[in-house]
């Protein structure tokens, strides 16, 4: 087996040999997330752990993890792999796992953190609300539902002005023949 790297240790991730140099970039309600040096590829990517504490957890990651590998395009976050413990593909019986780790594209920031600077150009906040709109319109598509869509889960490389959405832990799959359309009361008639 692998030499662990003990900074893993630190942030309890358990990844073998094939990341090093992790730095936390921040947590959410499922788990921590990291970026780190993929040995193998020798570029830097972020790593999400999902810990799985009972049958629940491991179905919501899963369906995350079904979800993020249905949906590749150009302003979503690529995951690249998804990963058992000690950085091994995930074992056929999935019932023992306690945590699993998405390996997926590390961007340098997200909206949150670039709006807290102050008010947005005209022509950047077009070009990437324009991104917005286009991965959105992907992931409808794909007839998937977000569900958690908000500033911190809209991640962009400033250099390139490039915009991607992630963060698929609450989103749902829907049937395609699902009707978006809501009833409306007696109130809705102004």
């Amino acid at each position: 087996m692998a030499r662990q790297n003990p900074s893993l240790f630190r942030y309890g991730f358990d990844l073998g040999g094939h990341f090093q140099d992790l730095r936390p970039l921040g947590t959410g309600v499922s788990g921590l997330v990291l970026s780190a040096l993929d040995r193998r590829s020798g570029q830097r990517v972020a790593v999400k752990k999902l810990v799985l504490q009972d049958a629940v957890s491991l179905k919501h990651a899963l369906r995350e993890v079904k979800i993020t590998r249905r949906i590749q395009h150009e302003n979503v976050v690529r995951v690249y792999e998804v990963l058992g413990p000690y950085g091994r593909p995930l074992p056929r019986d999935l019932s023992q796992l306690t945590a699993l780790y998405i390996v997926q594209e590390l961007m340098e920031t997200d909206l949150s953190r670039i709006l807290e600077q102050g008010p947005l150009l005209a022509e950047h906040a077009t070009l990437l609300f324009y991104q917005l709109l286009r991965g959105l319109k992907f992931i409808h598509s794909a007839n998937v539902l977000h569900r958690d869509l908000k500033p911190a889960n809209v991640f962009i490389n400033t250099e390139q002005l490039l915009l991607k959405i992630g963060d698929f832990g609450l989103a749902r799959i829907v049937d395609p023949h699902y009707s978006h359309k809501v009833k409306c009361s007696a109130f809705c008639n102004f």
